[in-house]
C-alpha cells in the first residue's frame, strides 16, 4: 500500500484545501465518484443528497461488506499556515474526514487492481457526520435496501494514539449524545428594583447547579454519564433584568434506559426550581446519536485484520469506551459490524480533533488503506 502513499496524500490535501459542510460536500463527492470510476468501480451518487457508494465485485459469492468513510468538515476556522490550509473561511477539516476519505479511496484502488476476494465490497462515502445525521439519512435513502451487505465497518483517526497502533473494543465504544435546550421565563424589569421581577438569571443559576446533582446523586457511579451546560444566553443591558434565559447543552451515556432516567430527573429539577421562584420553562431533549455498540464477531475480525497489518502487539482489543459520539452507531443498529480507531500520532497532527491547529497525519494513510483491504479480503473469502 506504500506505493499509493503519494497519491493518497494528494487526494487528502486537495480535500483538506476545499472543505465542505454537511450535505454540501458536492466537490468532495464529485472527486470521490470520478476517482472510483477511474478504478473501474461502479458508482452510485446522490444518496442522502451528497453521499456516494462504490460497488466492486469479484468471484461468485453473494457475500458483501460495507466500508464507510465520512466526508464533511467542521464549521470553524483553521489556524494552520501550510500550503494546503483551508481556502474556505469558517470551514475546516478539523476531524480528519479528509484522511478517512483518502484512505478508503486508496483501499478501493488497491482492491480494484488485485481483486483477491470473493464477493462484493461497497465503499460508502457518507456526508454529514458532524451532528447532522448523515448516517440515518443514507439508511432512509435505501443504503442497506439497495446495497445488500452482510456487515459494515468504520474507522476514525485518534490523535495521541501512536502511529502504527489500532484500538477497538467489543460492545459499547462511543456514548449516546442527547442535546437539550431550556428556556426559563420570568418577569423582567429594572435591575434597581428586583423585588418587582422574577429574575430568570437567578433561576437559571440554581438550575445549572442542580443539574450537576442528577448524575452525582441519582446515577450509579459505575454507569458513566455526563451532563454539560454549554450555552447561556440572557440580557442585553447593565440595568435590565431580562424576561428569559436560554440554556443549552448535552447529555452523554452508554445505556439508553439511563438516558431516559436522566431526562426525567432533569425535568423534575427544572419544574421544582422554577415553581419555587414563580418562573416557567420549556424543555426540549432529543437523543441525536445512539450508543455505538460494536458486534462481538465483527470486532474479532477487525482485530485480526489490524493485527495482520501492524502486528498483534500494536492492536488494543479492549480500548476504554469514550464519551464522544459517532453517527456510525446508526449503521450498527441495522447491520453487524465494528468501528476501530487508528493512531494519528503525537507529532504532526498531534492536536486533538476539533482543534483549530489539528491536521490529519499523512503517515498513517497506507496503514488505514491496508487495514481496509485486509479486512475486505478476510471477510470475503
Amino acid at each position: 500500500m506504500n506505493q499509493f502513499q503519494k497519491l493518497m496524500q494528494e487526494w487528502r490535501r486537495d480535500i483538506h484545501q476545499h472543505p465542505e459542510l454537511a450535505f454540501n460536500e458536492n466537490r468532495t463527492a464529485e472527486l470521490v465518484a470520478k476517482t472510483l470510476e477511474s478504478f473501474g468501480v461502479e458508482v452510485f451518487t446522490g444518496i442522502a443528497k451528497t453521499g456516494v457508494v462504490g460497488k466492486l465485485t469479484s468471484g461468485n459469492s453473494d457475500n458483501a461488506i460495507g466500508l464507510r468513510a465520512d466526508m464533511d468538515a467542521l464549521p470553524m476556522d483553521e489556524d494552520n499556515t501550510f500550503d494546503y490550509r483551508s481556502q474556505n473561511d469558517g470551514v475546516f477539516h478539523g476531524c480528519g474526514h479528509d484522511g478517512h476519505t483518502a484512505m478508503l479511496l486508496g483501499a478501493a484502488k488497491y482492491l480494484s487492481s488485485t481483486k483477491e476476494f470473493d464477493g462484493t465490497i461497497y465503499f460508502i462515502f457518507q456526508p454529514a457526520e458532524e451532528a447532522a445525521g448523515g448516517a440515518p439519512e443514507m439508511i432512509k435513502d435505501g443504503l442497506f435496501e439497495n446495497y445488500k451487505m452482510s456487515s459494515v465497518y468504520g474507522m476514525h483517526n485518534m490523535p495521541g494514539m501512536p502511529v502504527g497502533m489500532f484500538g477497538i473494543r467489543s460492545g459499547h465504544m462511543f456514548a449516546a449524545f442527547a442535546p437539550f435546550d431550556i428556556e426559563i421565563r420570568g418577569i423582567g424589569g429594572h435591575a434597581a428594583m428586583p423585588q418587582k421581577c422574577i429574575d430568570p438569571i437567578v433561576v437559571s443559576s440554581s438550575v445549572i447547579q442542580s443539574l450537576q446533582t442528577v448524575v452525582s446523586r441519582t446515577i450509579d457511579p459505575l454507569k458513566p454519564s455526563v451532563i454539560s451546560v454549554t450555552q447561556i444566553h440572557a440580557g442585553d443591558a447593565y440595568n435590565v433584568i431580562p424576561d428569559t434565559v436560554r440554556l443549552s447543552g448535552g447529555v452523554r451515556y452508554f445505556d439508553r434506559e439511563l438516558g431516559q432516567i436522566i431526562r426525567q430527573r432533569m425535568e423534575e429539577v427544572l419544574e421544582g426550581i422554577c415553581k419555587s421562584y414563580g418562573a416557567t420553562y420549556t424543555f426540549n431533549y432529543d437523543e441525536l446519536y445512539p450508543v455505538l455498540t460494536n458486534h462481538e464477531t465483527e470486532t474479532g475480525i477487525a482485530v485480526k485484520a489490524a493485527s495482520n497489518v501492524v502486528g498483534s502487539d500494536n492492536v488494543d482489543p479492549d480500548l476504554p469506551p469514550t464519551p464522544g459520539s459517532e453517527d456510525f452507531a446508526f449503521m450498527l443498529l441495522e447491520k453487524p459490524g465494528a468501528y476501530i480507531l487508528i493512531g494519528n500520532g503525537d507529532g504532526e497532527g498531534g492536536c486533538m480533533i476539533h482543534h483549530s491547529s489539528y491536521d490529519f497525519n499523512d503517515k498513517i494513510l497506507p496503514l488505514g488503506a491496508a487495514y481496509w483491504a485486509e479486512l475486505a479480503e478476510l471477510v470475503l473469502v
